[in-house]
């Protein structure tokens, strides 16, 4: 069998968990003894490719990646729909010819792929990793970092965060700035959406904006119902697709990760507790909310190691330096992941405080399996792992006092983060996820195949 990988992003510039878990299937299946190759792509802005399509071999899987500086983004609904995207699709999968696509994130493609795959007759499934299908920032979250249910029925609050978004450390425009207060956002999506009724403001920019993010969540509930199957790695994300009206065969599959899952270091007597953070350090992954509530401890009883790059968000990334300075904190910079076991033996709790609906984060998975207790925030898409009292905790998102009380309880030897490693375990591989993802496309090429039988045979009658 032949699989194309379709992915936003790719190694070895980006290594977060969509790129991570694409890797990790592509190389099993690739084991199993079939053939593989997986399409990403370079974000407009970055540094250009020396072509639009670029080949290259990762850890023996073939990479084609696409140049998005040759296909940047217009209008908003370039984000979710690029027709201008047509013909180099058509080009890579015609070459490509697989048996079935497997999507594990449409950024850069956009769902335009899916209309080219039913062109070309190609079932397709997908793994969703976040809200791309129905929320504009993808993380259902609110303008004013609340948690959110999805698009309302004027999409004023789609709105909001397009116009929190534009207010970027980038932008020096009054106007921007002005705007990157919450309220102030919700405000004016409320004038915008009112006044684009106005004739003078018909076929504008502005209208424009309103339009394409009013037309968003139905254009990709539409495109969607080009998937054979999804896959979700948590029982939230398929209740939060189906509610924003996504419809079709879902199947719910843990992620699976691979590491030393040999028993942890003993920490040395009077050693300070180790607490971790790792991945991108910016605000709705609450890295500043774990630094609020770390600095209330009690001087000398834990120590606190940030993992993650520091040239992006860089404002936000000054203002934790102010805060840091003299603490017992450490800004860890990146590393490779064959070095994940190695970074979690040093850390006696791992913190996931994200303000957002996270969906099993990797991190947490590797923690889990590195015998790691771990703090997360109440959000589904984490606390579906996580045993209270057991393999760790979860406070209330976004409260810095009740993640700082977890962390004292640790701190101060009420909870013993030495026993808890003990029961803390996470034993599934990335090999048993791709035995199961693999019966996927299985099922999914033998119903195609039975689909298109009659259709054949009619064609091929007298």
């Amino acid at each position: 069998m032949k699989i194309a990988f379709f992915v936003h992003c790719f190694f070895p510039d980006h290594f977060y968990g969509t790129e991570a878990y694409t890797l990790a299937l592509a190389r099993r299946i690739q084991e199993m003894g079939h053939e593989v190759v997986v399409v990403s792509a370079t974000f407009a802005g970055e540094p250009p490719a020396s072509a639009l399509i670029t080949h290259f071999d990762y850890e023996s899987v073939q990479v084609i990646s696409i140049d998005k500086n040759h296909y940047p983004n217009r209008r908003v609904k370039d984000t979710y729909y690029q027709p201008k995207m047509a013909e180099v699709l058509e080009g890579i999968v015609r070459k490509i010819q697989p048996d079935v696509v497997h999507v594990t994130h449409l950024i850069n493609h956009t769902a335009l792929l899916l209309e080219v795959l039913k062109r070309e007759g190609i079932p397709v499934i997908a793994t969703l990793t976040d809200f791309f299908g129905f929320c504009f920032n993808n993380r259902l979250e609110t303008a004013d970092s609340a948690l959110c249910s999805g698009p309302n029925r004027p999409r004023t609050n789609c709105l909001a965060c397009y116009l929190k978004d534009a207010t970027t450390e980038r932008s020096d425009r009054p106007v921007l700035r002005w705007l990157s207060r919450p309220q102030r956002a919700r405000f004016t999506a409320q004038c915008v959406n009112l006044a684009v009724q106005l004739p003078y403001f018909k076929g504008g920019s502005i209208d424009n904006v309103v339009q394409d993010l009013k037309t968003r969540p139905e254009t990709l509930a539409h495109l969607y119902k080009n998937y054979a199957a999804m896959i979700t790695p948590t029982r939230f994300l398929e209740e939060a697709y189906r509610a924003n009206g996504i419809a079709g065969p879902m199947h719910n599959m843990w992620f699976g990760v691979d590491l030393d899952r040999g028993p942890k270091p003993v920490r040395p007597k009077g050693r300070p507790l180790q607490i971790g953070f790792i991945g991108q350090i910016a605000e709705h992954k609450g890295t500043d909310l774990l630094v609020d509530a770390f600095l209330t401890l009690p001087k000398g009883l834990a120590e606190l190691r940030i993992y993650g790059p520091l040239d992006v968000k860089r404002s936000f990334i000054r203002m934790l330096k102010s805060k840091l300075a003299g603490q017992p904190v450490q800004l860890m910079g990146t590393f490779h992941p064959s070095q994940m076991a190695s970074v979690l033996s040093s850390i006696d709790v791992l913190v996931v405080p994200s303000r957002w609906y996270e969906n099993s984060p990797l991190v947490l998975l590797n923690a889990l399996a590195s015998h790691t207790p771990v703090v997360v925030s109440d959000v589904p898409g984490l606390t579906e792992f996580i045993e209270p009292g057991v393999n760790g905790f979860s406070f209330e998102r976004g409260n810095a006092a009740a993640l700082a009380d977890v962390l004292a309880r640790f701190a101060s030897g009420a909870v013993d983060a030495a026993a808890l490693s003990l029961l803390t375990h996470f034993p599934r591989t990335t090999q048993t996820m791709a035995q199961e993802v693999f019966a996927v496309y299985e099922s999914v090429l033998s119903e195609h195949r039975n689909l298109r039988a009659p259709a054949i045979l009619a064609s091929e009658s007298p």
